[in-house]
């Protein structure tokens, strides 16, 4: 390993509930095309200690820096996962971010309640979003023949996955970035206004429903970038 090798910033990327790590597929081909190293988490959506021990197993292969990028529920595995020693930003893209032992659920209540909600369905302690609530709530914006697709790969979520909660935040250690959506139907423009200044991080708004890393993906990873650059 060289010098420059083991200093570079690289990139881990971490999906949220009802996707998987292709979903970053454009942000990675981005990132790799200005000559960063990505990896996305493919996270199991078990619980929330498994996903962070997922992310943290990819976390210990990076030789230099990491930023750490977490979408939608994927905040709260960064939130925990983030206190690694590789770890050095925060991205945080249409992203739950909650402070250590919140009820993330009760503070979510103080805002509207997103649409996408209404769409999450339970079978066999296994839940999903509605074929619906998928297209119109979580994939607004997105090309419908793609947006058949990720429906079709939707990650499977456990039925007691929202119910944990995180032992630290690590946005409290670590500079932090943020990118709000503001046509978002599955997490409240509101209640991501409100986390991103809660963590003081450095924010942009972009005009996209939840899945801006799909259908914006050029501003996400400039926004990524950023972080890169400062690290």
């Amino acid at each position: 390993m060289t010098s420059t090798e083991s200093t570079n910033p690289s990139v881990v990327l971490v999906h949220g509930a009802y996707a998987d790590g292709s979903s970053w597929s454009e942000v990675i081909k981005r990132l790799q095309g200005a000559g960063v190293t990505a990896t996305a988490v493919q996270n199991p959506l078990m619980s929330l200690a498994d996903d962070v021990a997922h992310t943290r197993h990819i976390l210990t292969q990076q030789s230099g820096p990491v930023i750490l990028a977490g979408h939608s529920f994927g905040g709260t595995v960064i939130t925990e996962a983030g206190t690694h020693p590789a770890v050095a930003a925060l991205v945080y893209i249409a992203a739950r971010a909650p402070d250590a032992g919140e009820d993330y659920a009760a503070l979510a209540g103080r805002f509207p309640a997103p649409p996408a909600s209404a769409g999450l369905e339970y079978s066999h302690g296994f839940g999903s979003l509605t074929e619906d609530a998928f297209r119109n709530d979580f994939a607004n914006g997105v090309e419908p023949g793609l947006a058949g697709v990720l429906y079709a790969v939707q990650g499977q979520i456990s039925q007691t996955l929202f119910q944990d909660r995180t032992t630290v935040a690590a946005w409290r250690s670590r500079p932090a970035w943020y990118a709000v959506s503001r046509q978002d139907r599955t997490i409240a423009p509101e209640l991501q206004r409100f986390l991103a200044e809660r963590m003081q991080a450095t924010t942009v708004e972009i005009d996209s429903g939840h899945l801006s890393l799909v259908t914006h993906p050029e501003e996400v990873t400039q926004l990524i970038m950023q972080a890169v650059r400062a690290v």
